[in-house]
């Protein structure tokens, strides 16, 4: 069986923190110095991307009490998340042919608010990926960390020579390498991502 793991942000959304974070503070009313410095620079993201609030509600608590703000509704959520992100075609026509080649997958360092909010998010997508989703909160683990590619693999039941990663980080492609998986980065040349190398990648590690 080959199974194909996408990441999210940047390989099959294009996706841009700078206009994500003025929408959460116009809803906020606060600045966005604010949210930046509390809540990402003091690591709280990255926490609750390993797992540290593993549900929604608990990651919206807490973004409320760390940042002294009102607590949102998963959709407002959505709603600024959606600000920042834009469907890169090229990659959901490459995920699509990975479907048919084998078994598709999502693999994401994101938190517990982003896995619930993905049917708000990206439910063309989700149509495709049939149910596969893997998100670093529930996981326990972050990228380029061996272990989320270790439980990854142990969710299918599958061997890491069968199984390939297509992903915008030179860091997470390399993880997954140094586990034996196979890895293409996505990149962006004067702003086009790079998508036909993608499709041809895929169609190498079917074909090898």
């Amino acid at each position: 069986m080959n199974l194909y793991f996408f990441d999210l942000d940047k390989t099959l959304y294009a996706y841009d923190f700078r206009r994500r974070l003025p929408a959460l503070a116009t809803m906020l009313g606060t600045s966005q110095y604010h949210l930046a410095r509390s809540w990402w620079a003091d690591g709280f993201e990255a926490r609750a991307e390993a797992g540290e609030w593993n549900s929604a509600d608990l990651y919206l608590d807490h973004f409320a009490e760390v940042t002294g703000t009102r607590r949102l509704a998963l959709e407002e959520w959505a709603d600024a998340r959606r600000a920042a992100m834009t469907r890169i075609d090229g990659s959901v026509a490459a995920l699509r042919r990975a479907a048919e080649l084998g078994t598709v997958s999502l693999l994401s360092n994101n938190p517990a608010a982003t896995a619930a909010a993905l049917p708000l998010l990206i439910p063309d997508v989700l149509e495709i990926l049939d149910g596969n989703v893997l998100v670093s909160c529930d996981l326990g683990a972050r990228k380029p960390g061996a272990e989320v590619y270790r439980r990854a693999l142990d969710r299918f039941g599958a061997e890491a020579s069968d199984a390939f990663l297509a992903d915008d980080s030179a860091a997470n492609v390399d993880g997954a390498r140094g586990v034996g998986m196979a890895g293409h980065r996505l990149v962006a040349v004067d702003g086009q991502f790079q998508t036909d190398a993608l499709l041809a990648a895929i169609e190498g590690f079917a074909a090898r």
